[in-house]
């Protein structure tokens, strides 16, 4: 079971009876393998350029062309949920890379300080739905009821198929932005 450090349970000022609040922070849950490239080139959509070329090279290695998509930034309003995508970020790490010098690392959180104009094009992640139907959102959905349950509040209850955009948001903490995002607007939370 995956529990943040309490410096990132940020779930109890910011869960309401409408889901997460929003303001002007975002948060990107990452490895500390990635936040020296981080610092000096920002966020850039589709993420994790090492575990990118060596899927790729996986999938030639058995015969299969590799078609890489062009993903947004994932965001979110919570530290707390923040922490969760960071773990998994580290497990994937791992799992490629082992714990050598391109390992997994720890898990990191970053703040996100967009200007308002571009803070404005973040948008719900409805596309997390295909997500949530695997075995992957299984284990999301699993530690999203146990933070609202953390915080006296129950099981949220959605139906991804017929859900609101603002549902994605709201309820799960789900959002992205569609662009690369620049290092200065970027810090790493230490508490």
């Amino acid at each position: 079971m995956i529990t943040a450090p309490d410096f990132l349970k940020d779930a109890k000022d910011l869960l309401t009876e409408q889901g997460f609040a929003t303001g002007d922070t975002w948060y990107h849950g990452t490895s500390t393998a990635l936040v020296d490239s981080i610092k000096q080139q920002g966020l850039k959509r589709s993420g994790d350029k090492e575990l990118k070329a060596a899927a790729k090279k996986t999938m030639a290695t058995i015969g299969n062309d590799y078609q890489e998509s062009v993903e947004p930034v994932f965001l979110t309003q919570s530290k707390q949920l923040a922490y969760y995508w960071a773990q998994q970020t580290v497990q994937e790490r791992n799992v490629r890379f082992g714990d050598g010098q391109a390992g997994g690392g720890e898990p990191v959180v970053l703040a996100v300080n967009l200007p308002e104009t571009l803070n404005a094009k973040v948008k719900p992640d409805v596309g997390a739905a295909s997500i949530l139907l695997l075995k992957d959102g299984e284990n999301f959905m699993a530690y999203l009821a146990g933070v609202y349950q953390e915080n006296d509040f129950g099981v949220p209850e959605i139906d991804l198929m017929k859900a609101d955009r603002m549902e994605y948001l709201n309820t799960l903490g789900m959002a992205y932005y569609d662009a690369d995002i620049d290092a200065a607007c970027l810090q790493v939370v230490t508490d």
